[in-house]
């Protein structure tokens, strides 16, 4: 494709990298066979290459309007058609460069203000959402229904970690959201990783991965928390811990990231690149574990959710199904796998018609075996899904703990008689 940027975007801090993406398109549309949304409403412009050419045209002619803006909202930067273009377009990185440059130009209705803003400083604080869940579990039934969807039905309690007892050693990136949510996810990942040899130092002092800032266009403050990060970590790194294990596939997919995002700072540059190599799924963790010892022996039937931030970001769905069958989990058939349930960060928030749709689609697939549960590997995906009150959905590492743990309790019960 080729490009002829106006002076303006000639002046913009990631010109170059835009001209490079722009410049590998062929314009060939088999990102569009694959496009969630483009599949859902049959628009060129809601689809990757008219999102590709409204940016394109932006850039070269300094034309940008608001219906711009809303094509490139609708898009949820799920990845697939990165999976899918035979030309290894990266069009996320695009879309990252697009995004905030149109938003500086195309002024927000003031809601649609309030309501990013409301996102970015609440999402990223723990202790802040926290406080407001609460608030909102006791006033749920005045709540609308797209805020009371997003509340668990119920909540596992996060019962007790293993202390430090191993010589391996891996950190664990908390999350924002799920310690409220889903407060047993990491600490089964704990156990579960505990059984394996593995202890998980706990770090305090790092917080919000940044991608929920980074996406809703405020690049500063998510680049920032990624500073933060990274300096919590570096001691710990610098001790010879193994990894920075994530249970959330979509903070991993943007630490992973943390290489390329500070790619031009002089100062964390050179660490973002360690961070980023060392950050892995906990999926990627176990793949390389013997995991004999924590075979679960399912007789139930699961459908596995792999989440786009697992399978097209991290290029982990393969893995992920290998691990889950050696594990022991009883999988179905998934139609359509690779589609996005349309959770997307904070996407079913700011796009909650789509976003229902595309749920409901993701959920006739998953129920289509019928399965007795649904396992999912994104505290995201999984509130969203589980918000529409069908067929169960947790974390898959949770279903491994419980059943890990009912396998001890009948060992000490036939000891013991």
């Amino acid at each position: 494709m080729q490009t002829n940027f106006s002076p303006a975007a000639q002046q913009l801090e990631h010109a170059a990298e835009a001209e490079r993406i722009l410049r590998s398109c062929v314009h060939c549309g088999f990102c569009n066979a694959t496009c969630p949304t483009y599949q859902e409403l049959g628009n060129e412009l809601d689809g990757p290459r008219g999102r590709i050419y409204l940016i394109k045209q932006f850039l070269e002619k300094d034309e940008v309007t608001a219906a711009t803006q809303e094509h490139l909202d609708r898009c949820l930067t799920c990845r697939n058609c990165e999976t899918t273009c035979p030309s290894g377009v990266e069009y996320h990185k695009l879309l990252e460069i697009g995004r905030p440059a149109i938003e500086a130009r195309v002024p927000r209705p003031a809601k649609e203000r309030l309501l990013r803003e409301g996102l970015r400083q609440v999402l990223p604080r723990p202790v802040l959402f926290k406080t407001l869940f609460k608030t909102g579990q006791a006033i749920k039934p005045l709540l609308p229904k797209r805020l009371s969807s997003k509340m668990p039905h119920a909540i596992a309690p996060a019962g007790t970690r293993p202390p430090m007892r191993h010589e391996r050693r891996m950190l664990m990136l908390e999350g924002c959201v799920q310690p409220t949510l889903s407060p047993n996810t990491n600490a089964a990942a704990a156990r579960v990783l505990d059984r394996l040899g593995i202890s998980i130092e706990p770090v305090s002092e790092a917080g919000c991965c940044g991608a929920v800032d980074y996406h809703l266009s405020a690049a500063k403050d998510g680049l920032d928390r990624a500073r933060d990060n990274i300096d919590a970590w570096w001691p710990y790194l610098e001790a010879g811990v193994e990894a920075i294990v994530q249970t959330a596939s979509g903070c991993g997919a943007f630490v992973k990231e943390y290489g390329y995002v500070l790619r031009n700072d002089p100062e964390y540059a050179d660490k973002a690149q360690i961070v980023s190599a060392k950050a892995k799924d906990l999926i990627e963790v176990l793949a390389e574990e013997d995991l004999e010892s924590i075979r679960i022996q399912s007789d139930e039937k699961t459908a596995f959710h792999c989440p786009c931030t697992l399978q097209h970001a991290q290029k982990l769905g393969a893995t992920a199904q290998s691990v889950l069958t050696r594990l022991g989990f009883n999988l179905t058939a998934v139609p359509d796998a690779h589609l996005c349930c349309g959770s997307a960060g904070t996407y079913s928030v700011t796009q909650p018609e789509l976003s229902k749709q595309l749920r409901d689609n993701k959920l006739d697939a998953l129920e289509s075996g019928k399965p007795d549960q649904i396992v999912t590997a994104n505290i995201g995906c999984q509130t969203h899904l589980d918000g529409a009150g069908r067929t169960p959905v947790r974390h898959w590492v949770e279903m491994v703990d419980a059943a890990l743990a009912k396998q001890s309790q009948r060992v000490n019960f036939t000891m013991s008689v």
